[in-house]
């Protein structure tokens, strides 16, 4: 390089673009000024947001103690009510719901048992039917625009029904398809009703409250799911067939000994059908009541950032037992369909082949085998 050629490049500073073009030039790039008008970049909600939340969640929930504090239950506000006792008493629901409205109020009883038999609308009834409601108003509005060409909600719709068909098939084998309405029934309705009750005002005033938290509710959803399941039982296999897995008198046969045992076995299996439907529903009934019941102590006695995070532990219980339900009578509708002498039930022998269907070529197949 000459002196002529390096002498452009003496003085310059860093930062500066060099440019191998000889008729090129070169400058420093300078910033660009912000454009007058810009959105401001919003800075994330950090740690310092949430302990002012949290601060402030707990002012409020002083504030609401002092300027609202509980009274006992039944009486007036402004009453002086003890701590704990008090504050438990006043938020706990006792097991038979509030009447509504009462058809025969002077036939009504006393005081209401668990399970009655009364000509009325309970508040758990009441929140069943807006549930329903709300529930068929969802499934029209998802599904009353149905194209060849689908949107992003009738995707979202065919994706989770085609989810939870694969789920039954998973569980149930390819037969649990046909049957997958019922399940997916179930859960919605199950699910919903849960869910209800931890959204206000349903549990916090007489009228409303959550379905599932009402034995009444659940032995009837536990009875549709037995007349459902041992009706398709009867329905598939027929009358003989169906009473013939808990009386299996062709066992006879066998010898007399195998006969009684089989006897005695199919007594135990027709007992135990009639314990699914006490099981079904005294296990969501529990569930759903007392974690209730729990949610509602924990209000009364803590501050509110604790029930919060109980409210979403409870919130996926019930989504838990929702799916425990559905799943269960989909499993027993399942069982009820299946022979008592069911080819899937049939031991295999070595290398995957049945019993009844010998392998070519084998001691027990007489059919001459090609060369």
């Amino acid at each position: 390089m000459t002196d002529d050629d390096a002498a452009p490049l003496k003085g310059r500073r860093s930062g500066a673009s060099v440019t191998s073009d000889p008729g090129g030039t070169s400058a420093t790039t300078p910033e660009e000024p912000p454009v007058a008008g810009a959105t401001p970049v919003r800075k994330r909600f950090g740690l310092r947001g949430f302990l002012l939340l949290f601060v402030a969640v707990i002012a409020l929930d002083v504030l609401a103690a002092v300027l609202v504090p509980p009274f006992p239950k039944g009486g007036q506000p402004g009453q002086a009510c003890d701590y704990p006792a008090c504050f438990i008493n006043s938020v706990i629901e006792f097991p038979p719901p509030a009447v509504v409205f009462d058809f025969l109020p002077a036939s009504a009883p006393a005081v209401a048992p668990m399970v009655y038999f009364h000509p009325s609308i309970s508040s758990t009834i009441l929140t069943m039917w807006i549930v329903m409601a709300l529930i068929l108003l969802l499934a029209f509005l998802a599904t009353r625009r149905m194209k060849q060409k689908p949107g992003r909600v009738q995707n979202a719709v065919e994706w989770a029904y085609e989810f939870g068909s694969d789920f039954a098939v998973g569980i149930g084998g390819e037969r649990a398809r046909r049957y997958y309405p019922i399940f997916a029934a179930f859960f919605l309705f199950i699910l919903f009703s849960n869910w209800s009750g931890l959204v206000p005002p349903v549990g916090k005033i007489e009228q409303l409250r959550a379905p599932t938290s009402d034995v009444n509710i659940t032995i009837g959803l536990a009875l549709t799911s037995f007349v459902l399941f041992q009706g398709e039982g009867f329905r598939r296999l027929g009358v003989r067939g169906y009473l013939g897995k808990f009386f299996p008198i062709g066992e006879f046969r066998h010898g007399l000994g195998a006969g009684i045992l089989a006897m005695y076995v199919g007594i135990i299996e027709l007992f135990l059908e009639f314990v699914k439907p006490v099981t079904l529903s005294m296990r969501l009934f529990g569930n759903i009541y007392g974690g209730e019941v729990a949610l509602a102590v924990i209000s009364a006695l803590t501050l509110a950032i604790v029930p919060v995070a109980l409210l979403g532990l409870e919130a996926l219980l019930n989504l838990i037992q929702a799916l425990i339900f559905s799943v269960l009578t989909l499993m027993f509708i399942l069982l009820a369909v299946e022979g008592h002498e069911s080819e899937e039930h049939r031991p295999a022998a070595a290398g995957g082949v049945s019993a009844d269907h010998p392998a070519p070529g084998s001691a027990d197949n007489h059919q001459p085998v090609a060369a």
